[in-house]
């Protein structure tokens, strides 16, 4: 009897294994600062990507951004930066690109390295999150919300931004479950 309890507490102890990625999620990036990013580690948060570019007139949109990253991270939201030179406003070098968005807004939420995000040449992420949302960017800081298990994406344009009501309330609407 003795035995039986100790296996039984073994199960029970034992970690559950983590729920498979969602097709939407399962890609590794390269990070602007090196390494990379298995974005199967935010299958259980709400995820806004959007592409950026430094020289757009929609850049102040980083430091609105960087304002969503410190208000939601606690309740479970990350915010993914993808620089993009596709409509050829974007910085060359990934170091420049780093300590432009540190030293004029503050960037500390990942960024990755700079994509393409539409088109034949668009990263497999981003050509997914087009086909889940129904929606290409048609500009830079085109925004998309992912909810928790990417079970749903909702697209908004670049003159839709972080701090609007109507992006707030979809965000707020697709937070993660509370513990």
């Amino acid at each position: 009897m003795r035995k039986q309890a100790w296996w039984l507490w073994l199960l029970l102890a034992a970690p559950l294994a983590q729920a498979a990625c969602p097709p939407l999620l399962d890609y590794r990036v390269p990070r602007l600062t090196g390494g990379s990013t298995d974005l199967c580690q935010y299958q259980d948060k709400t995820i806004v990507v959007v592409n950026t570019a430094s020289e757009c007139g929609f850049t102040p949109q980083f430091g609105q951004l960087q304002t969503l990253w410190q208000q939601y991270r606690s309740r479970g939201v990350v915010v993914l930066g993808f620089p993009s030179d596709d409509f050829f406003q974007e910085l060359e070098q990934a170091k420049d690109i780093a300590e432009f968005c540190h030293s004029n807004y503050g960037v500390d939420f990942p960024m990755m390295s700079r994509i393409s995000v539409r088109g034949s040449n668009a990263h497999p992420f981003y050509q997914a999150l087009a086909s889940a949302a129904g929606s290409t960017p048609k500009w830079n800081f085109y925004k998309y919300i992912i909810a928790p298990g990417g079970k749903s994406v909702i697209a908004f344009g670049p003159l839709t931004r972080p701090d609007d009501p109507a992006f707030l309330k979809a965000l707020q609407q697709r937070l993660p479950a509370a513990p």
